[in-house]
């Protein structure tokens, strides 16, 4: 192995993703197996946990797939230590858990805004209390990747507590990047543009869709397979060392566009 390849190795690490039986996280994860890393698959939805698991397996990796409710303390609990048992100590986290809604604010239910935040949010929060508290007590230098998004700041219009949701992923990881340096796990988030996936197809009308492009200066969408690189370098110890309370942005130039 040469020392570029050392660099981005993650021989011998355990990986989370919770929602990485989706199609962003699902190629995030991927990508972390590829680099050497064995790999759990934390989703509500099995079956497609599975599928992503099954697939990291042919590739010759270690991997389990997980049912849970990202959102039930318990579940995650459970979850990690079934990890530890069979595949060992978890040092890099992916929190990928999302849904959405379009719902006009002055429609929003009460029962609508706690369900997104509660997905979206609390879920992260829980995961890297538990995730990390591990990772601390057993003094193991880590890498937590929380998933932000282009609508976290300035506000998007169409997706209003969603964009709530991932701006307080934003100033989650920046707190934990704070706190937990000292024990040299390292917090950053990934914030994609519009990569179209299932969650996000019922608000790309045509119309939502020309105005996407005039404002993305590569004038496309993202691919999964565009994501893996950042989640790679962010996972590695050693290519992004000196790297925490970051957010980095993989949106074709979205959030540089103005005018």
């Amino acid at each position: 192995m040469n020392d570029l390849q050392t660099l981005f190795s993650l021989e011998n690490k355990v990986a989370a993703v919770l929602g990485g039986g989706g199609v962003l996280a699902g190629a995030m994860a991927e990508g972390l197996a590829k680099a050497g890393a064995d790999v759990a698959i934390l989703d509500l939805n099995l079956d497609s946990a599975e599928q992503r698991s099954e697939s990291i397996k042919k590739a010759g990796r270690r991997s389990l797939a997980i049912q849970i409710d990202a959102t039930s303390k318990q579940d995650i609990i459970d979850a990690e230590k079934k990890i530890r048992r069979e595949l060992g100590i978890v040092s890099i986290l992916v929190n990928a858990p999302g849904i959405n809604s379009s719902t006009p604010f002055f429609e929003l239910s009460e029962e609508e805004w706690h369900k997104i935040l509660d997905v979206n949010l609390k879920s992260i929060m829980l995961s890297c209390q538990i995730f990390a508290q591990v990772m601390i007590d057993n003094r193991l230098p880590g890498s937590i990747i929380n998933i932000s998004s282009a609508s976290s700041g300035p506000p998007l219009s169409r997706v209003f507590t969603y964009g709530i949701s991932k701006a307080g992923i934003n100033n989650l990881t920046q707190f934990l990047a704070r706190e937990w340096a000292e024990h040299n796990v390292r917090v950053n988030a990934l914030a994609p543009g519009f990569f179209p996936a299932e969650q996000n197809r019922k608000v790309l009308t045509p119309d939502r869709i020309k105005s996407i492009m005039g404002h993305t200066p590569v004038n496309r969408f993202g691919e999964p397979e565009e994501l893996i690189g950042s989640t790679i370098w962010l996972a590695s110890e050693r290519a992004s060392s000196f790297v925490t309370g970051a957010i980095i942005r993989v949106d074709g130039g979205f959030t540089a566009m103005t005018i």
